[in-house]
């Protein structure tokens, strides 16, 4: 079996066992969310009726996989999500996410913009100056950025920056009073999110950074390409750069790919529209079809961030042969 061949067949396995896995993690969240009592009507202060015929529209009062049949068959033929419960009444559930997600796609993308170059530089630094106070410095500042969940440089971010120095305000400016996304005043009230979420990127590229590149400098080919003339700057570049950006090339793409997720607890704290923010107000008011959709979101974006990176490996380095026996 050719390469190529075997690549196409791995890819076939893998997107099929993300479609099971999706549906498995489907049924059971369907399941168990439905085994869960509704919100009671009073508490929606609606009118009776209105609720009531609306569940029955949606197939409250039938079986629950007859329910799961009905609620399968609106997306693949209609695209249908549902509609809000608590929140957003009425209103189609695929367009609210649809205005969410570039509040999480722009936090999330300046993060990462921000955050590959400095672990990437520090991380070389690092595993150039192996075993020096440098090196040690910079792996135990690792380590503590590693240990610390992002909602505690959360906390730390709003009362030095926002709360103590009043550089940056403490919640994202509105669209209204901003502008556009991208503009210089929305931004500027995104740092301190951005902030949050880079420390524990830029740990975590620097650490794999540096455990690669010091392991490719002790190979054997460093040796025999210094012995053959390169000086220690060219077989870094030309050799062990390359060696050790087969496995953090992949990291990155990964990164890109799961900024769609977001963070749900940053968009809370700093409260950005998103849909991590829109996930978390979902579970407070029990308004189970957008937890639902939401749920289902986040499983895809694991399942393909997986995928993508798995297969990248073979589009990196040729000498790596998917799906191949031998």
């Amino acid at each position: 079996m050719s390469n190529r061949q075997g690549l196409i067949k791995y890819i076939l396995q893998r997107v099929l066992l993300m479609l099971l896995t999706l549906f498995i993690i489907t049924v059971m969240c369907f399941v168990l969310i439905k085994l869960l009592p509704l919100p009671l009507i009073k508490e929606q202060g609606r009118d009776p009726t209105l609720v009531l015929l609306r569940r029955e529209k949606m197939g409250y009062n039938k079986p629950i996989m007859v329910q799961f049949f009905l609620y399968l068959k609106g997306i693949f033929t209609e695209w249908d999500w549902g509609v809000g419960e608590q929140m957003y009444d009425s209103l189609p559930i695929w367009d609210i996410m649809m205005q969410k997600l570039p509040y999480t796609v722009a936090v999330n993308l300046y993060s990462i913009l921000i955050s590959i170059p400095l672990g990437l530089g520090l991380g070389i630094y690092a595993a150039l100056k192996k075993n020096k106070w440098q090196d040690a410095f910079i792996s135990t500042t690792v380590m503590v950025f590693n240990s610390v969940p992002s909602y505690v440089y959360a906390f730390v971010v709003q009362y030095i920056f926002c709360f103590t120095l009043n550089w940056f305000p403490l919640q994202l400016a509105s669209l209204s009073k901003a502008g556009s996304l991208f503009s210089w005043t929305m931004f500027t009230s995104m740092v301190p999110a951005i902030m949050s979420l880079s420390f524990g990127s830029i740990a975590g590229f620097t650490r794999y950074t540096r455990a690669e590149l010091s392991e490719v400098l002790t190979g054997d080919y460093m040796l025999l390409a210094r012995t053959k003339g390169l000086t220690k700057a060219q077989a870094i570049s030309r050799h062990a750069m390359r060696n050790a950006m087969v496995v953090i090339l992949p990291m990155i793409i990964g990164a890109f790919i799961d900024i769609l997720g977001g963070s749900l607890i940053i968009e809370n704290i700093f409260g950005i529209p998103g849909i991590g923010n829109l996930y978390v107000t979902s579970i407070n008011l029990r308004d189970y079809n957008f937890f639902m959709a939401l749920t289902i979101f986040y499983t895809l974006i694991g399942l393909v961030s997986g995928i993508v990176v798995d297969i990248s490996y073979g589009f990196i380095d040729p000498r790596i042969r998917m799906g191949s026996k031998k």
